[in-house]
């Protein structure tokens, strides 16, 4: 993962370092006016050899034109300009930027073989007169060693950016030149600046090509074949052949036209093994850039649907939730007192490992409970190594049965506890957990109205949420995992019952075989074999359970390293749903498998990505984006917050949320989809607790915290 990543950023870097290559443009001037080169240079022709260390100036032949193109190759117009240049039997020298050289190296070849010849344009277009020394050796350097990957060549030529005329260079370009003269290379700057970069039309372009042609002098003519629209340049180039050589002028490259030898030097197979890997990273680099803007938009448009989409099941739900008797089958008569005679007989399972800090809260709220009908509670110590028993035997509330076995894990101290039960109904609850004196009732009442329901899930809330890292779980649980349960409720196609709170009928449990002891997630497992089973699992929004969340950044990933590796367990050992009867496996499988498999997976390069636009591209579009959907998701919060009754308060710190603690629930996916693949088995992972319930005067009354649950106006409290 972590070499997945290394090798992702340096692609994107050498892009973006790529990306500098941009079309001829006015660089930023000076605030004032730099000397000018020695006087010999100056007044001299625009080809300069620096052999020797004294610049020697040539000036092209009488009837020749040497024509030059900056900036390319350009994958649309230098074809179309060598299609003219081949028509009239003309050819040209190509002063290419190292990048594109390594982008499109069939073009480069094409150049060659038609009769052409390719001079250093730099790498990525830079300023050699402002550049440091060593970037203006990095910038040929790099792209002689594109010429050898894509053309197996090196070449003697450079023009620099931002030149153009001799009687224009100035001291600080001039000594730029001097290090590439040095260097071996030959300068090339123009007798003829068409400015055709500027679109100036075509017969003004033609007009200034021909300037020569009054007295019959030769010339170097500078355009352009990349850096924008050149259809003016294309059709300016075609007038200038067709009229000059009818005149009896010739077209050439710069060598030929100085009787110099060929600009193109054969590379050693070294180099050319060498030009190969930068050819081969820079074209990665730039396919890797088009796909991943293309991912970041198919991720922003999936991430604003599956939004729009679960806003629009929650509403939905609501309204049902409201209307429909599934979830009011046991209510009080007259208001005072419950109605027994509609409550089926309940054993409550309490599966607890080292639960000292909280068992004795978790006894008490299932003990105070407004459920009319029989109640039996069975806590079942799995070999905890603390006081769990010990404090369960000193409460002894009534109703309430302790079972000591060794430690076999949580799925089998709950098929243990199902075993020794009663109750038709079987609440499974986790030993960290409190429940409100209501929340029985409504857990239940689903089971009580509809015989086709065979399981219920609880709305699971986080009570110890008043540092960051306890509000940002929080809001996932309001927003995410309670939202997504909405729209399962109305898809029939559950994934999970949270262990914290679910509710089931006997025999559901009987015709699945029990909880499941082969995966990590067996809350996911048993839930998505009882949706296969054909029974109907619904969402009981007011059934509340209070949890405690991990405390830390470590305890987190611990906790969803494991939830998620077992949920990736259960979707592979129910991959046959997807073409069995029913809507679970098409509609439930393939949902988890897009959203948090497949986008998390991606989720950290997209995120790389969008650092990436905001140094090397246009920012404003990744930032519109990203503030766009922090803001749907800010007001998506704040729905999902009032469904649930809750204070809007916690929705400060969902910005920072998207930024921080997204990226860790991303990189465990990663990491739980490397550790499947490779196929090692993970351990149950324990998580420390903190006994957010464990002190004294435990209240649900109304006056609780605000901050640790729901205001007063929802109708309910919190711990």
């Amino acid at each position: 993962m972590g070499l997945g990543s290394l090798a992702l950023i340096l692609l994107l870097l050498l892009d973006g370092f790529a990306n500098g290559a941009v079309g001829e443009a006015p660089r930023h001037e000076p605030k004032s006016q730099p000397p000018p080169a020695p006087e010999a240079v100056t007044s001299g022709g625009p080809v300069v050899n620096m052999a020797g260390g004294t610049p020697h100036s040539m000036r092209t032949p009488p009837k020749t034109i040497a024509l030059t193109f900056d900036d390319g190759p350009d994958p649309t117009w230098t074809p179309r300009l060598l299609d003219v240049l081949k028509r009239h039997d003309a050819h040209a020298t190509f002063f290419s930027i190292g990048a594109h050289i390594a982008r499109r190296p069939a073009l480069v070849k094409r150049m060659i073989d038609e009769g052409n010849e390719i001079g250093s344009h730099t790498y990525t277009h830079v300023d050699m007169a402002t550049a440091p020394a060593w970037r203006d050796r990095l910038e040929l350097d790099l792209t002689q060693r594109a010429l050898a990957g894509a053309a197996g060549v090196h070449t003697r030529l450079v023009r620099m950016p931002y030149s153009s005329r001799p009687d224009g260079l100035t001291a600080p370009e001039w000594r730029a030149a001097e290090r590439a003269g040095r260097d071996g290379y030959l300068l090339v700057l123009t007798d003829t600046d068409t400015e055709d970069w500027q679109r100036p039309g075509v017969d003004k372009i033609v007009q200034s090509a021909l300037a020569a042609e009054k007295d019959g002098r030769g010339a170097i003519v500078m355009l352009h074949d990349a850096g924008g629209d050149r259809t003016e340049t294309i059709a300016a180039v075609e007038q200038m052949i067709t009229r000059l050589q009818a005149r009896g002028y010739r077209f050439t490259t710069v060598s030929r036209a100085m009787g110099l030898p060929p600009a193109d030097v054969p590379a050693t197979t070294s180099e050319k093994a060498i030009g190969w890997t930068l050819v081969a990273a820079q074209r990665t680099a730039s396919a890797l850039t088009d796909w991943m803007r293309i991912l970041f938009v198919i991720a922003g448009v999936l991430a604003a649907l599956r939004l729009a989409v679960l806003l629009v099941f929650a509403h939905v739900h609501r309204k049902r939730a409201r209307r429909s008797p599934l979830y009011r089958a046991i209510r009080p008569r007259d208001g005072t007192a419950p109605d027994a005679s509609a409550a089926p007989p309940v054993s409550v399972v309490v599966p607890a490992y080292n639960e000292e800090a909280g068992i004795a809260a978790t006894v008490r709220t299932l003990v105070d409970t407004d459920y009319p009908g029989p109640l039996e509670i069975i806590v079942v110590d799995d070999g905890s190594s603390d006081r769990t028993a010990e404090i369960v035997e000193r409460l002894a509330p009534p109703g309430v049965r302790l079972i000591r076995k060794p430690n076999g894990g949580k799925p089998d101290a709950l098929n243990v506890g199902i075993a020794a039960s009663r109750g038709e109904i079987l609440v499974l609850v986790d030993g960290d957990t409190v429940f409100q004196r209501d929340t029985l009732r409504h857990l239940v009442s689903p089971l009580a109205a509809d015989p086709s329901v065979g399981a219920v899930s609880g709305n699971t809330k986080v009570a110890n949420r008043k540092g960051v890292l306890g509000k940002w779980q929080h809001l996932e649980y309001v927003i995410g995992f309670n939202l997504d349960r909405r729209m399962f409720d109305l898809a029939r196609c559950m994934p999970t019952i949270p262990g914290a709170i679910g509710a089931f009928r006997r025999r559901t449990l009987v015709s699945v075989g029990g909880v499941p002891t082969d995966t990590l997630a067996e809350d996911t497992d048993l839930t998505m074999a009882i949706c296969r089973g054909g029974w109907r699992v619904v969402y009981a929004e007011h059934a509340l359970a209070w949890t405690e969340a991990p405390s830390s950044l470590r305890q987190l990933w611990r906790q969803r390293y494991r939830w998620c590796y077992g949920t990736l367990q259960a979707m592979w050992k129910h991959r046959r749903a997807l073409v069995e009867r029913g809507p679970f496996g098409r509609r439930c499988l393939l949902y988890l498998t897009a959203f948090q498999v497949i986008l998390p997976l991606f989720a950290p390069a997209v995120d790389l990505f969008a650092v990436f636009g905001l140094v090397f591209m246009d920012p404003v579009a990744p930032l519109a984006m990203w503030s766009l959907f922090a803001l749907a998701q800010v007001a998506a919060g704040g729905y999902a917050l009032w469904l649930d009754g809750e204070r809007l308060r916690p929705l400060w710190t969902m910005p920072l949320q998207q930024v921080v603690y997204r990226q860790l629930l991303y990189l465990v996916v990663v990491q739980s989809v490397v550790t499947a693949v490779l196929g090692t088995r993970l351990r149950w992972h324990t998580i420390r607790r903190t006994g957010t319930f464990g002190g004294p005067g435990l209240d649900l009354g109304r006056d609780a915290d605000p901050d640790l649950g729901p205001g007063s106006h929802a109708g309910i409290a919190a711990p």
